[in-house]
């Protein structure tokens, strides 16, 4: 009995985010010396079942289960796995589709004629909030300019539940910035709506049936909750009836936690899977969080100069790359903002090691 409270009482330490530090090979619990974490390659937009694991090597490819902006033509195949007709990767045709969308909002909540998309953004959300969903910080709508003197202007633009999506356009003016991000954000919100988008039974099973045809897994694999793919199952059905971007940000966590090395660390921490899960399904991503993680890399670069400005140069490829082609960025932000505190951190640092004059 007196081993269970003990345990209990080190468990949230255990599954800080934080690597820790030590000696050995094995984490321990954080302290104010923290040891040189290993980089675990970038996860994909979904974390596969693998990342689940905590494993301690590479993690083979994801499932073919994709959540970014467009599944198929506007108005048709709107569900994973339909047809290619809206190819993300086609500028033109991801400009074609996004207007579209855009024009047939206007049609059915203001009208004919040339729609403000910046208050429309601003109005859908907070039409769903009076209409009863869970928007715990309320329905602002939030613009971040990329600071630039001259063009193309980049702006990026934060949801409610925390998605994330960029101008995706060339844009001459800050505010056609603001616009464009606007625009891919709309037909983001209202595609989520459609009911195709929803975590079913149905969706559950053929993302699990992906899963093991591209792990070559079995049947038990799934039924199993101590394997990845079983723990992949576990997420879905634990979001049964969530939208495709409320899953997305609840799975954004989990793609940061892999990426830092973090559910490798909490598995030496004797972490179980299980507790894993269930502690992050329902923490949200906070400055303590990416602090935390800002200090990982801090002590990366302490053990081996320049990694953190590698890490950052290929960051901002993938949040660039993704920008243009209008998917749902927050991961790649999260990661550069996490960098960009971890120089600050760094800054800071130096700065008190500094001799006084």
């Amino acid at each position: 009995m007196e081993s269970n409270v003990i345990q209990d009482s080190i468990r949230p330490q255990r599954l800080q985010p934080g690597i820790g530090f030590g000696s050995g090979p094995t984490g321990t619990l954080r302290s104010s010396s923290l040891r040189p974490g290993v980089t675990v390659p970038v996860a994909p937009l979904l974390p596969s079942p693998a990342s689940l694991c905590a494993s301690s090597g590479p993690p083979p490819p994801p499932p073919p289960l994709q959540l970014h902006s467009l599944y198929g033509g506007v108005g048709a195949g709107l569900g994973p796995g339909a047809g290619g007709h809206c190819n993300p990767g086609n500028p033109a045709v991801l400009k074609e589709a996004v207007e579209a969308v855009v024009r047939s909002f206007a049609k059915h909540t203001q009208g004919y004629g040339r729609v403000n998309v910046v208050e429309a953004l601003q109005e859908f959300w907070q039409m769903k909030l009076t209409r009863g969903a869970d928007l715990r910080n309320g329905a602002l709508v939030v613009y971040e300019m990329v600071p630039s003197n001259s063009p193309p202007y980049v702006c990026y633009v934060s949801l409610p539940g925390g998605s994330c999506f960029g101008s995706f356009q060339f844009c001459p003016t800050k505010a056609e910035a603001r616009r464009s991000a606007a625009k891919i954000a709309l037909m983001n919100s209202v595609f989520n709506e459609h009911p195709s988008r929803r975590i079913t039974d149905d969706f559950i099973e053929k993302s699990v049936n992906e899963a093991l045809a591209s792990f070559n897994g079995n049947r038990e694999e799934a039924d199993n909750p101590n394997t990845g793919i079983g723990a992949f199952r576990f997420m879905l059905e634990s979001n049964k009836g969530k939208s495709m971007l409320e899953f997305q940000e609840l799975m954004t966590v989990f793609q940061l936690l892999h990426w830092n090395g973090s559910l490798k660390a909490m598995r030496e921490r004797q972490c179980s899977r299980q507790e894993v899960l269930a502690h992050y399904s329902h923490r949200a991503l906070d400055d303590d969080m990416r602090t935390q993680m800002a200090a990982d890399w801090v002590n990366r670069e302490q053990s081996m100069a320049r990694t953190i400005a590698q890490e950052l140069a290929s960051t901002e490829r993938e949040l660039e790359d993704a920008r243009l082609a209008g998917r749902e960025l927050r991961f790649y932000k999260e990661k550069k903002d996490i960098l960009m505190l971890a120089v600050g951190q760094l800054s800071a640092a130096n700065a008190a090691t500094l001799p006084s004059h």
